[in-house]
């Protein structure tokens, strides 16, 4: 304990200072609106393709209007979403020291689920539209497995996500093993830059669908083993275990009560026992150790 909190103490002291930039704000901005200004200044946001009566437009648009105003009284203020911001770039900064620390720009962008982030090295683009909160009025006809993280209490955890495509690549082996592996690290690793945060948010679960997944750990683990799927290359497993989805699909009776992505959560099980046995192993270390070696030499045995 005691060294764990000299590490926090270590991070905390790194100085970053991150806020957020407004470009929502200063797009809808009645009073102040300046489009040569902004489109100067973003011009990242301005593709040239588009001439500017499609901006004049954008700013009256009825849906616009309508993702505005919510966005206006959900932030309110955003004091608390920028010192957790600034809280995991420091843990990020520790960990991986050579990240450059990136410009936050806030916008607008039709509820796109499948980008509420999007992580371009030194700039954060983020669509303050689709962290609303998952009972919004706006987000209805959108399946619950999706809109669950649709809140900004996941923001720092979709940061991660984004920063570890990069940190960490994608296995050459096409066994079910190496992925469940690969998603493990990042759950591992999310865990270390996000310490203060339950693993329900690490994960993405409901604490249902957490002590679902904790209570049948053995019995999952069964399952793969008494139908040799771990060295399966079957790409049918991602579809089952692996990609996001209501729930994880073992054909039987349990199903509807399983969480979707099951083979996440066994595979981040993996790796912790492995960082269990093998404390002293670095981050980098642990990224590049190969699927198969990690799991051997884990020895992952769910009890009941």
């Amino acid at each position: 304990c005691k060294k764990n909190n000299n590490i926090e103490d270590e991070i905390n002291s790194i100085p970053i200072n991150i806020s957020f930039e407004r470009f929502d704000k200063k797009f809808y901005n009645i009073d102040s609106f300046k489009l040569k200004d902004l489109k100067k200044e973003y011009y990242y946001l301005f593709p040239e393709k588009f001439d500017d009566i499609v901006w004049v437009n954008r700013r009256k648009d009825s849906l616009q209007l309508i993702l505005k105003n919510a966005i206006e009284k959900k932030f309110n203020n955003f004091n608390n979403i920028e010192n957790e911001v600034n809280h995991l770039f420091k843990h990020l900064k520790y960990f991986f020291p050579k990240i450059k620390i990136p410009k936050i720009v806030t916008l607008i962008n039709n509820v796109d689920y499948q980008s509420k982030i999007i992580y371009l090295d030194t700039l954060i683009l983020l669509s303050l539209d689709t962290y609303l909160g998952k009972n919004h009025e706006v987000y209805n006809g959108i399946p619950s497995y999706i809109k669950y993280d649709m809140d900004i209490s996941f923001l720092s955890s979709h940061i991660v996500d984004k920063l570890l495509i990069r940190k960490i690549n994608y296995p050459k082996e096409r066994t079910f093993l190496s992925q469940m592996i690969y998603f493990g690290k990042k759950l591992y690793l999310k865990e270390k830059l996000l310490p203060h945060q339950g693993d329900f948010v690490t994960i993405g679960y409901s604490k249902d669908e957490l002590n679902w997944a904790q209570s049948n750990e053995l019995y999952i683990w069964k399952y793969f083993i008494e139908n040799e799927l771990l060295y399966d290359t079957d790409n049918e497993l991602n579809r089952r275990f692996l990609d996001p989805s209501p729930f994880s699909k073992f054909y039987l009776e349990i199903d509807n009560q399983s969480p979707g992505r099951i083979g996440r959560w066994i595979g981040w099980q993996i790796v912790r026992s492995f960082m269990k046995k093998n404390s002293e192993t670095k981050i980098e270390d642990l990224i590049l150790k190969p699927g198969e070696e990690l799991f051997i030499k884990s020895g992952y045995k769910p009890k009941l």
